[in-house]
């Protein structure tokens, strides 16, 4: 079963392309709304369109701001400006995958992935 992702605009062509590659449906943010669009806007799309947001935008890991029992499912990837790490990122994510490959799993769920692990905030 295939997920649905919405790919921010900070997500590499990288990236999108390796969850392609896994057979998973990967929306850019600009096929679907200007890429200066406010935040708010972005996860509203995500929710309209039936998809997980994937982001390494930081401000969707905050709980406070994005509660995630809110949304479909939110993934943020960690960097921290090391782009050096993220083959180990997408293996960690995709392994993830893999093993959680219904869309309901991630409802209500934020994924923060890390080089060395994955925290699930609901």
């Amino acid at each position: 079963m295939a997920l649905r992702f919405l790919a921010d605009h900070c997500i590499s062509n990288t990236i999108v392309q390796s969850l392609r590659d896994a057979n998973h449906e990967v929306l850019r943010l600009k096929d679907v709304l200007p890429v200066e669009s406010a935040d708010a806007v972005v996860i509203a799309k995500a929710q309209e369109i039936d998809a997980i947001l994937l982001s390494l935008n930081g401000d969707f890991a905050d709980i406070v701001t994005y509660s995630p029992k809110n949304y479909r499912g939110i993934v943020a990837l960690q960097m921290r400006n090391h782009p050096e790490t993220l083959p180990h990122l997408m293996k960690r994510l995709s392994a993830y995958l893999r093993l959680q490959p219904a869309m309901g799993h991630y409802r209500g769920k934020l994924l923060v992935v890390e080089v060395d692990r994955i925290r699930i905030r609901e």
